[in-house]
């Protein structure tokens, strides 16, 4: 008898999460979301497809947990999307980073490795692994460089997956992903920081925008086409590790242009340098090469970075009151 289609996504509340239970309930998967017990959980990401999916208990610190919770729900596939993602708050908070984003994948792995071994896994793996790049562009051969905490809890759960891949046979793999955006991002990352400051200067809500370094370069890709690369890892026979970005870079200098540009501002009369924002340890330039992801999944990029700002800047103008 073949095996009901059901995918469970720790991390479901969170822009990918998100994006991934909507692309797999298109394809008619049964969607197990993994909340944690807390009086702070945000649905609003979620809120429209609610009552299509169901919400299951557990915590990446609790292996006991993640174990009840795979036993209860067996899925064929378990997509680990949850982490402190923040690279900035990793400084403050490495020792929560390194337990959640690092360890919280070996918990994951082991809690399949007992229950069931089939289960095909996907880790979100992060071009932040790179960090100090010593070749550009990034490859899934690039030797890793992390500059945070974030980066270095990232690797030790790219290189456990990979362990428990070649030592007990398991079907998982890591999608490498370099920096994917959406109007469902957080307001603590640099580009809906600038849509959503963009959005408020033309309203008239504020009357200044505050970054860091404006020529940092980034390969910025839309999340809801890199939720496609993910599905498709597990679709395969065997299972492997793939960057997933878009191939051109950009910096947040261009970012700003465009999405003042959108709203009809000159972004140099409203964006102030401000060295809080600067990293403690700068890294390269990161830009990945998808050349793999292209060949072997079939996955390209489909929508382009001038869109992405533009679709970024309405939806915070239609969430601001305003005509997006």
């Amino acid at each position: 008898m073949a095996r009901i289609k059901r995918a469970l996504i720790t991390g479901i509340t969170g822009q990918d999460g998100s994006y991934l239970a909507e692309f797999l309930l298109r394809q008619g998967y049964e969607v197990i979301g993994m909340i944690r017990r807390s009086s702070t959980v945000n649905f609003e990401r979620i809120r429209h497809i609610q009552d299509r999916i169901t919400l299951t208990s557990a915590d990446l610190f609790d292996e006991v947990s993640l174990i009840h919770m795979l036993r209860e729900h067996r899925p064929s596939e378990v997509y680990n999307l949850a982490a402190q993602s923040f690279v900035q708050a990793s400084f403050t908070q490495p020792v929560f980073t390194g337990e959640v984003t690092g360890l919280g994948v070996t918990r994951v792995l082991d809690a399949i490795r007992i229950v069931d071994p089939d289960i095909r896994f996907y880790q979100a793996s992060s071009s932040e692994m790179f960090g100090k790049v010593v070749e550009v562009p990034q490859r899934e051969s690039t030797p890793f460089y992390p500059r945070s905490p974030y980066g270095v809890a990232k690797l030790y759960g790219h290189w456990i997956t990979v362990n428990y891949r070649e030592s007990y046979g398991m079907h998982a793999s890591s999608g490498i992903l370099f920096n994917h955006e959406s109007p469902r991002r957080g307001l603590e990352f640099v580009t809906r920081k600038i849509s959503n400051g963009a959005a408020r200067i033309k309203l008239g809500l504020d009357s200044e925008l505050r970054l860091g370094n404006l020529d940092a370069q980034r390969d910025w890709g839309f999340a809801g086409d890199y939720v496609q690369a993910m599905w498709r890892m597990l679709q395969q026979e065997q299972p492997d590790d793939f960057v997933v970005a878009t191939g051109v870079t950009h910096t947040v200098r261009r970012f700003c242009e465009l999405a003042f540009d959108t709203v009809g501002l000159g972004y140099t009369k409203y964006v102030v340098i401000d060295e809080r924002y600067f990293r403690p340890a700068g890294g390269g330039l990161l830009g990945g090469d998808p050349a793999k992801a292209r060949t072997v999944l079939g996955w390209e990029p489909e929508t382009s970075f001038e869109d992405l700002v533009e679709m970024m800047v309405a939806a915070d103008l239609k969430l601001l009151g305003g005509q997006g």
